[in-house]
């Protein structure tokens, strides 16, 4: 009929659109492409298919009209100022992301974040259902809206629907703290496939199933319902980058270039160790410090023949647990700089900025030895686009045992960033391997991010849902 929405064959859902609004000193409104490991994959996904994104434009108050972008349809979900604070900044932030993140702070449980959280879900999950063509496929991204598929499927059985978790699933005796526990199995359960990092992960959702639904389970499926009961799988597909788009990026006269300039910024050290990562307590940039710190006053590391740089990238900086965090890092480079800085030559430069991709590109090939040290991380995609970045087969990656990304690129320097000592020697070994066993250990790791980019990981998705909950074909 004239006046219906157009749909469309793949809707995705997710917290936020891939891009920001921008508003000029004019007032002129543009979009800009947004940070961030779920859009930088995603993006390269959706922009080769014609399917529509839902998803948060980032302000409070009434959503903008949906609006076409490089070919790509986005339509904006509206958040009060009230839904951001308890919704976003509360439930997601400040209750589930501790509790999946092994609560290395504390979760809080008020109850009217949780009210929050169901309606932003339902308002997402209304959505989707007005977009979605008959027997479309749903794609649905991460902890955010959880209860999203139950929703979704409640409105349009007809629908496909696929879920994918970018962070860790907790073990049940984590997660089993919620008092919205079931509530959110039981969301999750909507879905037709449930994909997950590692494999841990997905086995942690299906033992929350069988011992908190008192769920029948077999294998990597849970049953819904009585009588003739759905089967809902679960499985791990761990997500990548772009490999070639990247790299292409790498390449550019330009970006080579500004990778010099970065390293005579810092006076062209002999050895340049890097960090990137937003600034979170799950990302060990404390420890990062610390180990960095004790090499300086053992003299094995020093200004101007090695320095740090750290890019933290802020992060949910009205949320209270991410305040005292950037306090105490900016506090503890401060100290480390003081004590053991000389002029024009600090042991650390300490960078609280977002950069677009080409200055990071340039960032990863004037690295020496990439820190990657979260204490938990679902995947962390720095990993994957440090080695992407280093076509010349340059660099070492200090890699921690608690990413996705260890399971994957496991040749990398691996550490444990809780033990001091052993984040130390991972970065001593990092520093004084051999040129060209350093060669070896970056063209295994380039070779296994090549073969497994995101776009393998979006065609192993769609086709694991597709099939869903039989197996996928097997090679797919």
């Amino acid at each position: 009929m004239p006046g219906e929405p157009q749909t469309y064959d793949l809707v995705v859902a997710a917290n936020r659109l891939p891009v920001d609004k921008v508003v000029s000193d004019s007032g002129e409104v543009s979009w800009q492409r947004s940070p961030g490991g779920l859009v930088t994959a995603m993006e390269s996904v959706m922009r080769n298919r014609a399917g529509a994104w839902v998803g948060w434009a980032g302000d409070s108050g009434p959503a903008p009209e949906p609006f076409d972008e490089d070919g790509l349809h986005l339509h904006p979900v509206g958040l009060s100022a009230e839904e951001v604070r308890d919704f976003y900044e509360g439930f997601s932030n400040d209750t589930l992301w501790p509790s999946y993140h092994a609560v290395i702070v504390p979760a809080s449980f008020p109850r009217d974040w949780w009210t929050a959280y169901r309606e932003v879900n339902a308002r997402f999950a209304g959505a989707v259902a007005r977009l979605a063509e008959p027997g479309a496929r749903v794609w649905i991204q991460d902890y955010q809206l959880q209860l999203a598929p139950a929703l979704v499927r409640r409105l349009r059985p007809d629908l496909r629907i696929g879920w994918f978790n970018h962070i860790p699933f907790p073990p049940v005796e984590l997660f089993a703290q919620l008092p919205w526990r079931s509530q959110i199995l039981e969301g999750l359960l909507g879905a037709d496939f449930l994909g997950f990092q590692r494999q841990a992960d997905a086995q942690n959702f299906v033992r929350a199933c069988r011992q908190l639904l008192r769920a029948q389970t077999k294998g990597d499926t849970v049953a819904v319902g009585d009588g003739s009961p759905r089967r809902v799988r679960a499985s791990a597909i761990p997500i990548s980058v772009d490999f070639d788009g990247l790299e292409e990026l790498a390449r550019r006269p330009d970006v080579v270039a500004r990778s010099r300039e970065l390293r005579e910024s810092v006076g062209n050290p002999k050895v340049l160790l890097l960090g990137v990562d937003r600034l979170d307590y799950t990302k060990g940039i404390r420890h990062r410090l610390k180990a960095y710190e004790e090499l300086l006053v053992e003299g094995r590391v020093g200004p101007p023949d090695v320095t740090f740089v750290q890019i933290a990238t802020p992060s949910r900086e009205r949320v209270e647990a991410y305040q005292n965090l950037r306090s105490e890092i900016e506090q503890t480079v401060g100290r480390i700089n003081g004590d053991h800085g000389q002029i024009g030559a600090p042991p650390i430069h300490y960078l609280h900025h977002a950069y677009p991709r080409e200055e990071m590109a340039a960032f990863f090939q004037a690295a020496d030895v990439m820190i990657v040290s979260p204490l938990r991380d679902g995947m962390n995609l720095v990993a994957k686009e440090y080695v992407t970045c280093r076509y010349d087969l340059g660099g070492a990656l200090v890699l921690s045992e608690f990413t996705g990304a260890w399971h994957e690129l496991h040749q990398a320097f691996a550490c444990n960033p809780n033990d001091i000592e052993d984040l130390k020697q991972a970065i001593m070994r990092a520093i004084t391997t051999p040129a060209k066993e350093r060669q070896r250990i970056m063209r295994a790791l380039r070779r296994r991010v090549s073969e497994h980019d995101v776009q393998r990981w979006a065609q192993r998705f769609l086709a694991a849902l597709d099939a869903a909950p039989e197996r996928p074909v097997a090679g797919s």
